[in-house]
């Protein structure tokens, strides 16, 4: 009998064992986010505006046809991810993900139009904010400790890297608009101390989930992109929008900074790559681009075109544009910035980004 008992209890250590060394033999990431990172949530968002479901959208990823990322390409997630040898983690409304699929792959949440504030984006009609990704982390957080018991799953999500990277909808599809009531609630300080007030409580709560290693990508010179030059009345950057990003991005890294030291095991980090997006944009022929002002795929004359379409014209040749559409970096770009990024985190041992494949999801390894 006790030979028995003693049998079953080392039956039970090593399946136990199995699960966590099987499931949790590598760290994933879970990314939070907007159409920067969005790889394929939107497009299952069934009353959203901002989709990225039509040609030319992935033309330059796998098998070239649209996949829910809003470029020709890979994302800035996709390119760290790949260098630090990270799995590419599925979207979160993929309709294969389970929790397998999340402890091989983490998961990604981030959503077109999305921004830190639940009122951002609101006529793109549907989008998961910030707030929401976090509540849809906490389910995901819930399903693996069903499965693997709390000390399992605690050392999964205390393992596991996290992106935070929005801020940007904030700005353009909220306080840059006066139809939004935040544009005349707030001036250009006190809005960014919204922002900072909210980011902080949103952090709090994912630490509290689980998160240790975390990193938040900072803002761009928005005031550059495609759809802010033609809004403009000089086709020029609009320095307003690129100060912001700047206020923005001071704001974050000094919240960052002061979040770390208070909190358990924290690793937050703060990067951006504003100042060689910058760099780029007023001298794209030293980093190999020929144009830096407007989209690959547009409409021609017909500006600005708010998103690729198949009526769409596309550039003669896609590595030389900055820009991809009105709002997005090409793949090109986006492999600048990640490598920026990646100095900035101080990232060791990275080799080169890996080709784009033709899913996001890897096989398990219990196939």
């Amino acid at each position: 009998m006790k030979f028995e008992i003693a049998l079953s209890l080392l039956l039970v250590v090593l399946v136990g064992i199995t699960i966590i060394q099987g499931c949790n033999g590598k760290a994933v990431q879970f990314i939070f986010g907007d159409s920067l990172s969005d790889n394929g949530n939107n497009n299952r968002l069934s009353m959203t505006l901002a989709k990225a479901n039509l040609p030319y959208y992935g033309i330059d990823f796998g098998n070239g046809l649209p996949n829910g990322r809003f470029t020709n390409g890979r994302t800035v997630a996709d390119i760290i991810g790949d260098s630090t040898g990270l799995p590419r983690p599925p979207a979160f409304l993929d309709p294969s993900i389970n929790e397998d699929v999340i402890l091989e792959n983490g998961v990604n949440y981030a959503s077109g139009g999305g921004g830190i504030l639940n009122e951002t984006g609101t006529y793109f009609i549907q989008r998961l904010s910030l707030w929401k990704q976090i509540e849809l982390f906490h389910g995901t957080t819930e399903s693996i400790t069903k499965k693997l018991g709390k000390q399992a799953s605690d050392e999964f999500f205390q393992e596991a890297r996290y992106v935070v990277a929005l801020g940007s909808n904030d700005f353009i599809n909220n306080y840059l608009m006066p139809v939004y009531r935040d544009s005349w609630t707030y001036n250009d300080e006190t809005f960014v101390e919204y922002l900072m007030e909210t980011l902080e409580k949103q952090l709090l709560v994912l630490h509290k989930l689980g998160a240790r290693k975390l990193m938040v990508f900072g803002l761009g010179p928005m005031g550059c992109i495609p759809l802010q030059r033609v809004l403009s009345t000089t086709g020029k950057c609009r320095d307003r929008a690129n100060k912001l990003a700047l206020s923005f991005n001071k704001a974050a890294n000094n919240l960052l900074i002061s979040l770390e030291p208070k909190l358990t095991n924290a690793s937050f980090k703060f990067g951006d790559a504003y100042d060689v997006v910058d760099d780029v944009i007023r001298n794209p022929y030293k980093y190999g681009f020929t144009n830096a002002d407007s989209p690959c795929c547009s409409l021609g004359r017909i500006r600005p075109a708010l998103t690729c379409t198949p009526a769409s014209t596309l550039c003669g040749d896609r590595t030389k544009y900055v820009f991809w559409d009105e709002y997005h970096p090409s793949d090109s770009a986006n492999e600048l910035i990640a490598k920026e990024l990646i100095k900035k985190f101080g990232f060791t041992g990275v080799g080169s980004p890996s080709p784009a494949p033709e899913s996001d999801i890897a096989p398990s390894s219990s196939n």
